[in-house]
């Protein structure tokens, strides 16, 4: 079934479009699933108004994962982007719920990452054997049970702030591949909420945002607590 809602635009011009991906579908197609992806929606809604056009993944996010993503509409683009992707992104705000409350409240964690045959990330300590991550944050909401974290991530590896969350003891909420499985949410509850770049072009700084979503901050309900 596809689903009901319209897709969620951010910013649209005549050379990208940036949209708010949900939890649960893909970014990109898989050999398992061709259809059910972010790709083919922006696909879709960009064929309504010219048939011939075309959309390119400029990032990607986590199947799991909800928040900012960014197509372009021909290749020009697309690689004028991905070519400089480390020098024009100014910054990769992300929001995580996570299991328990931190002793420290703000922190950086850094380590090289290695993936296994069987997909699975983990972090290492030799710089020869892995690729470097770095995540920092800071506690901005906590209870009793869970903390709410504002993320930056130096660095944009496969899976980072989620197997930095393991490393640390407190995994984000909803994550089964990486050690906790129950999520209040139904969802794993990490949210790409702001993304600041430069564009290549006219040298502009843009800034993208996407709220945190309800279920994130109804957990720090007192009412609930």
């Amino acid at each position: 079934m596809k689903r009901k809602k319209k897709l969620d635009i951010i910013y649209e011009d005549k050379e990208i479009l940036v949209v708010n991906k949900p939890s649960g579908i893909l970014t990109v197609s898989t050999p398992k699933e061709k259809e059910k992806t972010l790709f083919h929606e922006v696909s879709d809604y960009v064929k309504k108004s010219n048939p011939k056009a075309k959309v390119f993944i400029i990032h990607r996010l986590d199947k799991d994962t909800s928040g900012i993503v960014m197509f372009a509409k021909n290749q020009n683009v697309k690689y004028a982007y991905q070519n400089a992707w480390d020098n024009l992104v100014l910054k990769r705000g992300y929001v995580a719920v996570v299991d328990g409350v931190l002793e420290k409240k703000k922190d950086s964690i850094k380590s090289y990452l290695k993936e296994t045959k069987t997909l699975l990330v983990y972090s290492s300590n030799d710089k020869k054997n892995g690729k470097l991550a770095i995540t920092n944050y800071n506690v901005i909401k906590e209870s009793k049970r869970y903390s709410m974290l504002d993320i930056n991530i130096k660095t944009g590896r496969k899976n980072q702030i989620r197997v930095h969350m393991k490393d640390i003891n407190h995994p984000i909420l909803g994550d089964k591949k990486y050690g906790n499985k129950k999520s209040p949410a139904n969802r794993l509850m990490l949210h790409a909420g702001e993304l600041v770049i430069i564009n290549p072009k006219t040298k502009k700084k843009m800034t993208f945002i996407s709220e945190i979503p309800k279920s994130f901050n109804l957990l720090f309900d007192e009412r609930k607590i």
